[in-house]
């Protein structure tokens, strides 16, 4: 089987609506600064999965609905003012406007659905089984943020669950998955993200004096993020793309872009948001002890990072995993150095993320070396 729509490309509107959704990290990143503790985490834990869900259901939607009309660009604008609402009242979801996050999250589900009906009629097949679970799950989020802990808790709990539920209740055969514009859809949603973190961080500068401490904090926070993309986009988005291409049978193809695209993302885009968090800690305090949690954040959201890539290579059968594996544990080890020194220890996991990069290239390097020596040698007897 061919890949008949591997040349179709993400739409400016996709984009835009991307920027949409990514603002939600940013206020998910700005929550857990503000109180660092398990509670919190847990919080934006949830929140996450439930937007991440509904924003990868919005993937597999434009993947075979493309926007090119009035109508779809008018509901794909009405879904994303619903991310935008969700974004706003996310920091509160589980307080004073969880009613509010509550009944956007039924507006981006109900859009969702409405959209997928001008589908092909294998994905309208498969969206009347899913249709029933997403509307469902919304009413639980809308339900519990109108009822007390801990059923608060408990129903927004369920909702991630029955919508995963849905995800093997269905035939994945029914869905065709352009796999170029696929994976191009999320590798940009990532690189909003890692972009987004860096403004995030930069609005941590506000009011802080900058003496060299300060710059230096900057210039490896810039440094840090560039690897962030170094280790998901030198070379490997292409790979990844044609490896999804790659499997033929539409069941398989599916379910690989269900796992890789949509669960193996999840850590990717956390590690992204704890890492931010990390760093704007040592902002202003390059040359202070960050507290624990502080510290742990810094190490633990590039390694979340990292371990989210590695089973999104693992599950594509790609080069790298264990570079990515071994790299997280390394920069996990370092998290007491942050306990002494806060600019220590952010050197330090730049230092361990540009190790690994150079490790894993070495192959590369070496045969570009050897076919360079050889395309010199061919050249000179032709002499």
């Amino acid at each position: 089987m061919s890949e008949p729509t591997a040349a179709v490309r993400v739409s400016t509107l996709e984009l835009f609506f991307d920027l949409v959704f990514v603002f939600t990290i940013t206020q998910l990143s700005e929550t857990l600064g503000e109180e660092m503790n398990l509670g919190t985490l847990g919080n934006v834990l949830l929140i996450l999965a439930l937007v991440w869900w509904m924003y990868s259901g919005y993937a597999w939607l434009t993947n075979a609905v493309a926007p090119n009309s009035t109508t779809r660009r008018t509901l794909l604008l009405t879904g994303m003012a619903g991310f935008l609402v969700m974004a706003l009242a996310a920091p509160e979801a589980f307080g004073e406007y969880g009613w509010l996050f509550g009944v956007s999250y039924l507006v981006v589900n109900v859009v969702h659905s409405a959209l997928f009906r001008t589908a092909g009629p294998g994905a309208r097949d498969a969206m009347k089984v899913l249709t029933p679970l997403n509307i469902v799950a919304a009413l639980l989020v809308l339900a519990g943020s109108l009822v007390d802990e801990p059923w608060r808790h408990l129903l927004w709990l369920l909702a991630p669950i029955l919508q995963i539920a849905g995800g093997y209740l269905h035939r994945a055969e029914m869905h065709t998955i352009a796999a170029g514009h696929f994976a191009e859809r999320h590798g940009l949603v990532v690189i909003i993200a890692i972009g987004e973190s860096i403004l995030s961080i930069g609005a941590g500068f506000h009011g802080v004096h900058l003496d060299g401490g300060a710059a230096l904090t900057a210039v490896l926070a810039l440094c840090v993020a560039y690897y962030l993309w170094w280790f998901y986009f030198a070379g490997d988005d292409a790979r990844a793309a044609h490896a999804l291409a790659a499997v033929t049978e539409p069941a398989r193809r599916a379910r690989l872009a269900l796992n890789a695209w949509g669960y193996a993302h999840y850590p990717i885009l956390l590690g992204i948001l704890i890492t931010a968090v990390g760093i704007k800690k040592t902002v202003g305090h390059a040359f202070e002890a960050l507290h624990w949690e502080q510290a742990i954040a810094l190490s633990g959201g590039v390694a979340i990072y990292l371990l989210g890539h590695a089973g999104f290579l693992a599950l594509l059968r790609l080069r790298g995993v264990y570079h990515r594996l071994a790299a997280a544990a390394v920069i996990l080890a370092a998290i007491p150095i942050g306990h002494m020194l806060a600019i220590a220890q952010l050197a330090t996991v730049l230092a361990i993320l540009v190790g690994a990069a150079i490790i894993e290239d070495l192959p590369e390097v070496r045969r570009t070396g050897r076919t360079a020596i050889s395309d010199f040698g061919r050249t000179t007897t032709q002499e």
